[in-house]
């Protein structure tokens, strides 16, 4: 898949957020890194300080940064057709370790994603 499609694809997954979350989201950059991720499984990673840690004392800080592996994602996808769905899930996914979700309270999340929102928006 060409960069530009791909990045598309990560700017509409933020896009169709519920606006309350977009508008919660500070100090984080989303990138897409074109290699495999290290270790060759790894779709995406948060790396900052989740906003329910943020106290009085944060400023000055560099952003968060999500970074998104494309060639990891277009591997374990299969097929082009499923990359949008894999896209959208691994940026929701890493926009909730944003917010403060651990691993297990992400992955209850997603259920309800899949179940309400997925299969309607790609």
């Amino acid at each position: 898949m060409k960069q530009s499609d791909f990045e598309k694809l990560v700017v509409k997954a933020v896009k169709i957020l519920p606006e309350s979350i977009q508008r919660k989201m500070e100090n984080v950059a989303i990138v897409i890194e074109e290699r495999e991720a290290p270790g060759g499984n790894l779709l995406g990673l948060y790396h900052g300080i989740p906003k329910i840690e943020r106290g009085t004392g944060y400023s000055m800080v560099l952003p968060d940064k999500i970074t998104i592996y494309k060639k990891t994602i277009e591997r374990l996808a299969g097929s082009e057709k499923r990359i949008p769905q894999l896209v959208q899930e691994v940026v929701w996914h890493e926009i909730a370790h944003h917010f403060g979700f651990n691993e297990a309270e992400v992955r209850k999340l997603e259920k309800k994603w899949r179940s309400n929102h997925l299969r309607k928006s790609v």
